[in-house]
Parts: structure tokens; C-alpha cells; sequence
């Protein structure tokens, strides 16, 4: 099972948002996609997700371009998590994973493998004894941890996440990306923490004003010059047992400085 990209480019009111990007992410790996804030990360999650449609270039599943698919069974082969889930409804967490299993219903609404598709989920991010609790009554890393269950509940074979740790303390960072990265399916992960990225990811993709910047393992792609010219940022890159460890300075530096 394979989810491709290749040379994507996308325009959203006039701004060239992603520009020639291509990811081919091998069966099982984790991408990590960096870059600043504005930079495409988002954007090139909904175009892998199916949800938008490229200018240019193609987004293709096992060689099928996504939009041959149709909704239900792209929903079923790809699930996406975003940056922010709100609603109203004082829902139990059983519920919210039960939505993974729309795409599976039948014309008259069945599901038999939906109840144990839901435990599986459950258990797999240890939410079982949470079953019954309220969205309401949900930390924040409570809250992120069942959307990852209601996209499990999908039984996808690609799992796409925007900015997953965003707003969560340090543990719970910790623990979500554990959690993903244990996971059996290709994942594609937008992230700001460059640390974070380096401790969990195989491979990164790093964009800068939409266009691929940087790609290739950790160890190689998180270079002090990378983040000066991407983020604007000094550093000192060491590397700790094969993962690099990123020590920012306090001075920013302007794009592209050679200083």
C-alpha cells in the first residue's frame, strides 16, 4: 500500500502555497513535514488527504489518482487528524471513535465489525477505560489521543496528522508521538518541534515558502545551515546517539544570512 506524491503544486487565493513537492513515503515509515509557520505544511497534508485537488502533479493510492477513488473508499485507506476538534455536543468518547466508522456502513447504516473496530482503537491508545467519559470532561492530550482513535476506528493504511502535539504539555507530546509512531501504518506528521521530529521521525520533508527546502533521514537533513536559512534561527546541531539535538541561540538571524 502506497500513498505518492509527485510534483504537487497548489495555489489558494493567488499565493503559490506548494510548489513541485513530491514525498514518497515508504509502507510503514514516519515523515515528519517541517517548516515555519505559512510554509505549505497544512496545505500539502489536505492535498495527500484527498480533501483538496492540485494544480499540477498527482497524489496517487497503490498508482490511482486520489479523486478516481471516491470519498468512501479513500476514507477508508486514509484518515487524517487535524490541528483542532471542538463541538458542542457533550459527546462520550466511544461516540466520537465510532464516527471512524462511517465510511464502512453499509446502504442501510450496518456495520458488523464496527463495536470491535471501536475496542481495537480504544486499546490501542489506551483509552478503553475512557470509553464513557465526556468530550467535555477531556484533557487536552485526552482529547487528541481519541481523535487518533476515531481515525484508527478507520482502519486506515495512512494516517495524516497536523501539528498533533500542538498545545499539549511536554509529557503528553511525548506520549502522542510514542503512540503514533508505534502505530502499523505510513504516517505523514506536521511538526514545529525540530527535537521532536529528529527523536520519532525516519524521514523528513522540509518546506520553506511551499517548495522543499531539505528531505532525507534526520541525521542528515537537520543541519545548522538548514534551520538559519529556513527559520531564521542560530543553532548548534550535535547529535546524540544517531538523533540530532537542536540548541537554539537567542540572536534570529535573517533568512538566508551567511553569517
Amino acid at each position: 500500500m502506497t500513498l505518492h506524491a509527485q510534483d504537487l503544486s497548489w495555489t489558494r487565493g493567488g499565493n503559490l502555497v506548494v510548489d513541485a513537492v513530491t514525498v514518497r513515503p515508504e509502507p510503514g515509515q514516519t515523515v515528519g513535514l517541517l517548516g515555519p509557520n505559512g510554509s505549505g505544511k497544512s496545505s500539502l497534508l489536505r492535498l495527500l488527504a484527498g480533501v483538496s485537488r492540485p494544480d499540477r502533479g498527482s497524489v496517487t493510492l497503490d498508482g490511482t489518482p486520489l479523486h478516481r477513488l471516491g470519498r468512501r473508499p479513500l476514507a477508508r485507506r486514509i484518515a487524517m487528524v487535524g490541528q483542532h476538534a471542538h463541538t458542542e455536543v457533550d459527546i462520550t468518547v466511544r461516540d466520537v471513535v465510532r464516527l471512524g466508522r462511517i465510511p464502512h456502513r453499509d446502504v442501510f447504516g450496518q456495520d458488523g465489525d464496527e463495536e470491535a473496530a471501536i475496542d481495537r482503537a480504544l486499546r490501542d491508545t489506551g483509552l478503553t477505560g475512557h470509553a464513557h467519559r465526556y468530550w467535555s470532561t477531556l484533557s487536552g492530550g485526552e482529547r487528541q489521543r481519541t481523535q487518533i482513535a476515531r481515525a484508527l476506528a478507520q482502519e486506515p493504511g495512512e494516517l495524516l496528522l497536523d501539528e498533533p502535539t500542538n498545545h499539549l504539555d511536554i509529557a503528553h507530546q511525548l506520549d502522542i508521538l510514542d503512540l503514533v509512531t508505534r502505530l502499523p501504518l505510513t504516517t505523514v506528521v506536521a511538526l514545529h518541534d525540530l527535537n521532536l521530529a529528529a527523536m520519532f521521525c525516519d524521514y523528513l520533508l522540509v518546506l520553506d515558502r511551499g517548495r522543499v527546502a531539505a528531505h532525507g533521514i534526520p541525521a542528515e537533513t537537520l543541519t545548522e545551515r538548514l534551520v538559519r536559512d529556513v527559520y531564521g534561527v542560530a543553532a548548534t546541531i550535535t547529535v546524540d546517539d544517531g538523533v540530532p539535538v537542536v540548541r537554539y541561540r537567542r540572536a534570529a538571524v535573517p533568512r538566508g544570512s551567511t553569517r
